[in-house]
């Protein structure tokens, strides 16, 4: 059986390779060598191989042989994939949430927004950091919300890619402009109980970043290698 400190260490070797994916440090196509890989963090390779499961079983990495490792790639039928299983897990949780009995954190979280749209939206790297982790406080707000564990662990999953492919939307200020005037949108529809506006403001977003997403990999083809 695995010991404490082995667990430890697999669990700090998965986190860290996860961060660097998702930031795009370890680009689609990077070999994870498992001596390479065991040396840099420095763990052993059975915590190393702990992680590179955990990783294979989130998607991010595959075997490309017996032997070596790779980050998956970011195609476009990727993810319109992934946003087709977020439209509709995304719509229904705002709905829930929309009809919860306490919606009053939705206000405070439009407020937040119409606070940033105010000041023009995120202008640089860190306001862009500021503007994401609101993002995160608002899908917390949004799974308390809900209060179903089947639907905020699938939301989970998706979040887990979603964090990777939105990294493609970080250099365009217009769309994350547009992004804090729909977040707001949908907190207010969510506050004020209405389940329809709440759903249909969710599905504009979900398309406009797609859409948004799609093109920045049109424009930068090696992204998805």
């Amino acid at each position: 059986m695995t010991d404490a400190p082995a667990r430890y260490a697999g669990v700090r070797a998965y986190e860290t390779l996860l961060g660097e994916i998702q930031d795009g440090t370890l680009r689609p196509g990077t070999v994870l060598g498992e001596v390479e890989q065991a040396t840099r963090l420095g763990v052993s390779r059975t915590p190393l191989r702990e992680a590179l499961r955990r990783l294979a079983a989130d998607g991010l990495v595959e075997q490309a042989s017996p032997r070596v490792t790779v980050v998956t790639g970011i195609e476009p039928s990727d993810i319109r994939a992934l946003f087709a299983v977020r439209r509709a897990l995304e719509e229904t949780a705002a709905r829930l949430a929309a009809q919860a009995d306490d919606r009053a954190v939705f206000e405070a979280l439009a407020a937040d927004f119409a606070a940033t749209q105010t000041a023009g939206g995120p202008a640089s790297d860190a306001d862009a950091d500021a503007y994401y982790a609101l993002i995160a406080r608002f899908d917390a707000e949004l799974d308390a919300a809900v209060d179903n564990d089947y639907l905020t662990s699938a939301l989970r999953s998706v979040r887990t890619h979603l964090v990777r492919v939105r990294r493609l939307a970080r250099d365009k200020p217009e769309r994350l402009a547009a992004s804090v005037s729909e977040h707001r949108l949908i907190a207010r529809a969510i506050a004020a109980g209405d389940v329809d506006l709440a759903a249909h403001a969710t599905h504009v977003h979900l398309h406009n970043a797609l859409t948004s997403i799609l093109d920045s990999l049109s424009d930068t083809p090696e992204e998805t290698t």
